[in-house]
């Protein structure tokens, strides 16, 4: 997945971590870090920008609530948690609507890849 998605964005990857975590460990991350008192389903912190090194925390809680939802596993649904991650480490971002959208269509390519 991660060859995938940094290759895919023009990225060279040297490695990147993936924790899967709780609600708790993830909002307390946002909170300290990002001073963002809200829950989230996935956070990344680049380490390192080229080659990119990073961390990614998946809320896995949020994707067995949410993952129904959208039609998903829940393994689906962490796994679009990841490529997401993976594109904010690239440096993408999706605060605005657009962005958001152009994120989507970039994991729904990825996640597409994945299944063949």
């Amino acid at each position: 997945m991660a060859r995938l998605v940094f290759e895919g964005q023009g990225r060279s990857c040297a490695s990147v971590g993936v924790v899967f975590a709780d609600h708790d460990t993830v909002l307390a991350l946002n909170t300290t870090w990002l001073e963002h008192d809200w829950h989230t389903d996935v956070i990344s912190f680049l380490l390192e920008d080229d080659p990119v090194e990073g961390e990614i925390y998946i809320d896995v809680e949020t994707a067995m609530e949410r993952h129904a939802e959208f039609g998903a596993t829940v393994q689906q649904e962490v796994e679009r948690y990841a490529v997401h991650g993976m594109l904010h480490l690239c440096g993408l971002d999706d605060a605005t609507p657009e962005q958001r959208d152009a994120m989507r269509v970039l994991e729904d390519r990825y996640l597409a890849l994945l299944d063949d």
